[in-house]
């Protein structure tokens, strides 16, 4: 599985996602993505979703900066300042395990 994405809508205000764990739940393999420019912002998303619903495309895209960092994250951001630090946890087999 490629592990650079572009989301085609941005999530909180972002588009470049890197998938940092493959798990499989109930069946699915679910992966977590990763924003590049900001951990806080990481999404839970089947393999159906990723490669199937048209959202994603694989690599990072080259897009001008109001494209790839909307006004959107300015906004997520400002209401999240006082919220908690979220942990992202790496499975031993990611590509992104350093330990």
């Amino acid at each position: 599985m490629d592990n650079f994405w572009t989301s085609k809508k941005p999530i909180n205000g972002l588009r470049h996602f890197v998938l940092v764990n493959e798990t499989k739940e109930k069946g699915n393999i679910t992966f977590l993505m990763v924003s590049v420019l900001d951990s806080e912002i990481n999404i839970k998303i089947t393999f159906e979703e990723l490669t199937n619903s048209g959202e994603w495309c694989k690599g990072w895209i080259n897009l001008p900066k109001n494209k790839s960092i909307t006004e959107e994250y300015s906004n997520y951001k400002s209401r999240n300042k006082e919220g908690g630090k979220y942990d992202v946890f790496v499975n031993a087999d990611s590509f992104f395990n350093i330990s």
